[in-house]
């Protein structure tokens, strides 16, 4: 037991678990509705569109949150504008501006004295530099992510599943969409400094996967997703602390394991379950009528 709780022990990994649990949580509840919407190339564009920003932040001494906030909302709004205008088709636009704004990015970076580390940390993220200050900001954006996933909760139903009825029922299935795409940049920026741009979609996706095969109420899943991502958080750590192996990295990793766990887990109860042939037959005596309760 002490060879498990002996790396947190250190104050950086400790700030890196608490950092780690509370992104896990904002992605448990974002990812979620990543996952019903189908909206994961979205997830991993806005990713890869903060890093202009926070490429010109790194450049000019700047914060780089606000950067990358910044540059992640003007990707958003871009490609709500090139939706709207219907002469490019969703993914073909999402494309497009994910390779320009990632060239962007390593473009402006490529002008910093330490290109290699920047670099680096802009796309697989340093949990383990997370400060007291880090965690503020963590705590205020899961605060802000309950308030609009419950605000917002039933028109994001209804918007998942018929936006005529969502528009008749008077829920602005638009707004909702708007909200939607606020919340996917949320989860991105805010988690960009703990896993980074390129490894922020295994938290969004992997954990609500894995909560996916075992419930059907969205409340629920979102609980499962944020309870497994911080297993996941705390597996990673773990494993990169003995292993001296990269952090985010590994946080990722086993995100991802605990998806295919859970996948396999519930094909081998499915198999259990699964009635056998001969269950289902039940053979018809003499004297019975073919039409009887006994066939």
């Amino acid at each position: 037991m002490s060879s498990i709780t002996e790396p947190f022990r250190t104050d950086f990994m400790l700030q890196a678990l608490a950092g780690g649990v509370l992104v896990a949580a904002i992605c448990g509840v974002v990812g979620t509705w990543v996952v019903i919407r189908g909206m994961a190339f979205l997830g991993e564009a806005i990713g890869h569109g903060m890093l202009p920003g926070v490429a010109l932040a790194t450049v000019l001494g700047a914060p780089v949150m606000v950067g990358g906030a910044v540059s992640a909302i003007v990707m958003s709004a871009t490609i709500g504008a090139l939706q709207r205008r219907g002469r490019l088709t969703y993914d073909t636009s999402i494309g497009l501006l994910f390779v320009a704004m990632l060239s962007l990015g390593v473009i402006i970076i490529s002008h910093s004295r330490s290109f290699a580390t920047d670099a680096t940390a802009m796309l697989f993220g340093d949990v383990l530099a997370l400060g007291p200050d880090d965690l503020a900001v963590l705590a205020i954006a899961l605060v802000v992510t309950l308030a609009i996933a419950v605000g917002f909760h039933r028109a994001f139903v209804a918007a998942a599943f018929d936006p005529r009825i969502a528009r008749t029922l008077g829920l602005r299935p638009q707004l909702a969409q708007v909200m939607l795409v606020g919340l996917v940049t949320l989860a991105v920026v805010a988690s960009y400094q703990a896993v980074g741009s390129l490894l922020v979609i295994a938290l969004l996706l992997a954990p609500a996967v894995a909560a996916g095969q075992w419930t059907t109420r969205i409340p629920t899943t979102m609980a499962c997703a944020a309870a497994l991502g911080a297993v996941a958080v705390f597996i990673g750590l773990t494993a990169s602390w003995y292993a001296s192996t990269a952090a985010g990295a590994s946080i990722a990793c086993a995100a991802v394991l605990t998806a295919v766990t859970s996948g396999l887990l519930r094909s081998a109860v499915g198999l259990l379950r699964r009635p056998s042939p001969t269950s289902e037959r039940t053979p018809c005596t003499a004297g019975h009528s073919p039409v009887s309760s006994q066939c």
